[in-house]
């Protein structure tokens, strides 16, 4: 990236918006801050790297306090725009994929799988990390969604894997935190279906934990954090068996985001078009995604 053009980034109004709570006992990540019209609400570089940067400034925050008695944080993951997250940036992979750039692509679906594994294990046992989904979760939206301890999706929502019409698969978390939920026979149906699940489905399917009215997708989050704080020190326990008895290693994560990036540097002409034609849908689609009107009290 040139000099100019990274100032032009580095000037540009975030995408995250970053709200904590007066008790200071959670922090509010809503994605697709400040968007514009034709904006596209996916996992862009600029997105995932304010997301991590958001990530570490929590972890040394919560490092300033070693109290051992210290109780549970949340850590809730939005949208400021009416869809959640449509997934990995398709233009990019499909630029990428043609210059057979396979570094700058392993590049960028690493930083995804860092991104993805801070929200489950961020700080060890001390974050309790909450998707709050109001629209489509798709492709890494979805596992970014699962990655999180609890699910609270709203109805008439929906959430799925689209990467097989292109011939690719869910390489960003999909199979490690969706077999946390259900079977792994499951979860491979789900990855290669390409069907998008209505989130009345996923709740029955025990992937969604709460399914809540359209519009009480953010009260429910808030509810949710007042019920923790009664019990923050069973909630650090349970994090801790959580890992002992399923562990997430980001050593598992890397290496299947690997075998993806080797899988997406043999696509050929026939799935590069059905990507481009996607990326075409979801261009057109971006348009017409207005922001969603939500109150500033975070």
């Amino acid at each position: 990236m040139s000099m100019h053009a990274r100032i032009l980034v580095d000037n540009a109004p975030s995408l995250i918006r970053h709200a904590a709570d007066a008790s200071g006992q959670a922090d509010w990540c809503f994605m697709h801050a400040q968007a514009t019209s034709g904006y596209h609400p996916c996992f862009s570089e600029r997105l995932l790297h304010e997301t991590r940067r958001m990530q570490e400034g929590l972890r040394r925050t919560l490092a300033g306090n070693p109290d051992p008695a210290a109780g549970i944080h949340h850590l809730v993951l939005a949208s400021d725009t009416d869809v959640f997250n449509l997934g990995g940036d398709l233009a990019l992979f499909a630029q990428l994929i043609r210059t057979q750039n396979r570094g700058r692509l392993l590049e960028y679906a690493r930083l995804c799988v860092e991104v993805a594994y801070n929200f489950h294990r961020l700080y060890e046992d001390r974050v309790h990390s909450i998707a709050v989904i109001q629209g489509d979760a798709l492709g890494g939206g979805f596992e970014a969604a699962l990655c999180c301890h609890t699910i609270i999706a709203e109805e008439g929502s929906g959430m799925g894997f689209p990467e097989v019409l292109f011939d690719l698969f869910p390489g960003m978390g999909a199979y490690t935190f969706l077999t946390r939920r259900v079977s792994p026979q499951q979860a491979e149906r789900m990855m290669l279906d390409a069907r998008v699940y209505p989130a009345e489905e996923l709740y029955r399917m025990g992937i969604v934990d709460q399914l809540v009215a359209k519009g009480d997708g953010l009260k429910a989050a808030r509810d949710t954090i007042k019920r923790h704080q009664r019990m923050g020190n069973a909630l650090r326990a349970m994090n801790t068996v959580r890992h002992a008895c399923k562990p997430v290693s980001l050593d598992e994560l890397l290496t299947v985001t690997t075998e993806w990036v080797d899988a997406a540097m043999r696509l050929n002409e026939r799935g590069l078009r059905t990507m481009e034609r996607l990326i075409r849908a979801q261009e057109r689609r971006a348009d017409s995604i207005p922001p969603m009107q939500i109150a500033r009290s975070f």
